[in-house]
C-alpha cells in the first residue's frame, strides 16, 4: 500500500467512525437500551465498499459507547460485536445481501448478555435477543440497503467495487 492509498484508507476509516459516532449521539434515545434501533448500524453495509470499514465501525462504536456513558462491558463487548460484524461483512462482500448479516447476528448474540449481566436488566435474554434482532434488521437491512442502493448509483463507487 503506497502513501496515497494509506491516507485514503485512514481517512475513510476515520469518516466512517465519525459518522457512526454522530448518528449514535443524534439518535441516542433509540441507540441505547434493550429495545434499540441504532441508526448508526446502517453503516454495517460499508464493508461492501472498503476494508477501512472494519476499523472505522469498531472505533466508531467504541467511542459512541464511551460518549454514551456505557459501562465498560458494553464499551468492550458492544465494540467487539461490531468488529465481528464488520470483519464478517467484509468477508461476505461478494454477496451484497449477506454483508449486514454478521452484524445482525453478532449484536443479537452478544449485546443481550451485556444488558443482562452488565446492566442488570430483568428482561429475559431470549426476549432481549428478539428486540436486538429486530432493531438490527431495521438498521442493517432496511436502512442499510437503502444506503447501499444510493451509494451504488454513484458511478465512481460502482467502478471502485467492480
Amino acid at each position: 500500500m503506497n502513501r496515497r492509498e494509506r491516507i485514503i484508507y485512514l481517512t475513510s476509516a476515520a469518516m466512517i467512525a465519525a459518522v457512526y459516532i454522530a448518528l449514535t449521539m443524534v439518535f441516542a434515545p433509540i441507540s441505547f437500551s434493550f429495545i434499540q434501533v441504532r441508526i448508526a448500524e446502517i453503516l454495517t453495509i460499508t464493508p461492501l465498499f472498503t476494508s477501512a470499514a472494519i476499523p472505522g465501525l469498531f472505533i466508531g462504536c467504541f467511542f459512541a459507547n464511551l460518549l454514551g456513558d456505557a459501562i465498560v462491558y458494553d464499551i468492550l463487548f458492544g465494540s467487539l460485536a461490531t468488529l465481528i460484524g464488520a470483519i464478517g461483512g467484509y468477508m461476505l462482500r461478494k454477496n451484497r445481501w449477506l454483508v449486514p448479516l454478521p452484524a445482525v447476528l453478532a449484536n443479537t448474540l452478544i449485546v443481550p448478555f451485556v444488558l443482562k449481566y452488565g446492566y442488570g436488566s430483568e428482561v429475559p435474554i431470549i426476549l432481549m435477543m428478539a428486540y436486538i434482532f429486530i432493531g438490527e434488521m431495521i438498521s442493517c437491512y432496511l436502512l442499510g440497503e437503502i444506503l447501499a442502493t444510493a451509494l451504488l448509483k454513484h458511478p465512481s463507487i460502482r467502478k471502485h467495487i467492480g
